[in-house]
C-alpha cells in the first residue's frame, strides 16, 4: 500500500531529527571543522544521498541548528515575559525542564555548547548570525533579571543585583552542559534545589 502524504512527512521529520542530533553530537565532540557530511550521515544511520536531499551543505545544516537554538531561547523569553505565574514558579518549571533534559539526553547540552562555539568562532566579526545570537542572549538575560527583580519584590528571591544573578544562573546551566559532555557517564546532574539555592529564599 502506498504511503500517505502524512506518513512521508513523518518519515521526513524523523530523518531530520536524526540528522540534527548526529550533527550536534559531532560538532560538539570533534569540532565543526573536523566533521564532514559523511561522518554525519554515518552517525545518523542514513545514506549520504539522503542527507544531501535534506541539506545541500554542512553550513546550511549548522545554521539551521543555530536557528533552532535561537527559537528555544526566544521561547524562554516569551515564557518569562508573558506568564502571570509567580517568578518562583516560572524559574522552578524552567529548572525542572533543564534538569530533565540534562538527565535523560544530550540534545540540550549539545545545543548550549553549539551556541557557545558559534559565538567564540565569530567573535569580533560583524556577521548577522553573530549579532543575532548576542541580541537574543542579551534579551534573555534582561528578561530573567526582570523576573528576578519581581521575585525579590514579592519576597520569593534573595536580595542582590538581579542582572548579576541572571548571568550566574545561565553560567551555571552552561557549565553543567559542558561537564555533562566532558564527564559522560560519570556526570550527575545536581538537583533543581541545588541549582536554584543561590536564588530562592529559604523557608522561614
Amino acid at each position: 500500500m502506498p504511503r500517505t502524504k502524512e506518513q512521508f512527512e513523518e518519515m521526513r521529520k524523523a530523518t531530520r531529527e536524526k540528522i540534527h542530533a548526529s550533527a550536534m553530537r559531532l560538532f560538539v565532540h570533534q569540532g565543526y571543522g573536523s566533521t564532514n557530511v559523511q561522518d554525519i550521515a554515518d552517525t545518523a544511520g542514513i545514506s549520504i544521498g539522503l542527507l544531501y536531499r535534506h541539506y545541500k551543505t554542512k553550513e546550511k545544516l549548522f545554521h539551521e541548528l543555530l536557528a533552532y537554538a535561537m527559537e528555544g531561547l526566544q521561547r524562554n523569553i516569551t515564557f518569562f515575559d508573558d506568564s502571570e505565574q509567580s517568578p518562583k514558579k516560572l524559574i522552578t518549571e524552567f529548572v525542572d525542564e533543564v534538569h530533565s533534559d540534562l538527565s535523560h539526553g544530550e540534545d540540550l547540552a549539545n545545543l548550549l555548547i553549539l551556541i557557545n562555539q558559534s559565538l567564540l568562532a565569530q567573535a569580533g566579526t560583524a556577521s548577522e548570525p553573530y549579532k543575532e545570537i548576542l541580541q537574543v542572549n542579551a534579551r534573555l538575560l534582561d528578561s530573567t533579571a526582570q523576573l528576578i527583580r519581581k521575585g525579590q519584590q514579592l519576597g520569593e528571591f534573595r536580595s542582590g543585583d538581579a542582572q548579576e544573578m541572571a548571568v550566574f544562573f545561565y553560567a551555571s546551566i552552561h557549565g553543567l552542559a559542558e561537564m555533562k559532555v566532558l564527564l559522560k557517564g560519570n556526570f550527575t546532574v545536581p538537583s533543581p534545589s541545588v541549582i536554584t539555592a543561590f536564588l530562592f529564599k529559604e523557608r522561614e
